[in-house]
């Protein structure tokens, strides 16, 4: 592979089209964690994993709950709201499961 085709497929890899499923739909970070921390058998990679998206799947309800009565609220700021107070604030410069070329301003702004 030559370095521009290199270069070009890395910024495909991490660009939004990349977080398209074949039907053509957006993989959301709670389905993007829950994707990347389970066994090809469906089940959970660690017992830390199985708690976590325990209580990731409790607060997503709780959320869904509250957005089914308030229509301004919107599910892709549910998920970083959910994501943040289960597994804490964004570490400086970087955004959970978006890769390391994505920072918090080139992510946040798109969804706001």
């Amino acid at each position: 592979m030559l370095r521009y085709q290199w270069e070009d497929a890395v910024r495909f890899w991490h660009s939004k089209k990349d977080e398209e499923l074949s039907s053509g739909q957006k993989v959301r970070r709670l389905q993007l964690f829950e994707i990347t921390h389970r066994k090809k058998d469906g089940s959970p990679m660690t017992p830390e994993a199985a708690e976590i998206m325990e209580k990731l799947k409790d607060k997503k309800a709780e959320y869904e709950a509250i957005a089914s009565n308030d229509s301004s609220i919107h599910l892709e700021d549910i998920d970083n709201q959910i994501i943040t107070e289960v597994l804490g604030p964004e570490r400086y410069g970087r955004v959970r499961f978006q890769g390391s070329f994505v920072n918090p301003t080139q992510y946040f702004r798109s969804s706001s």
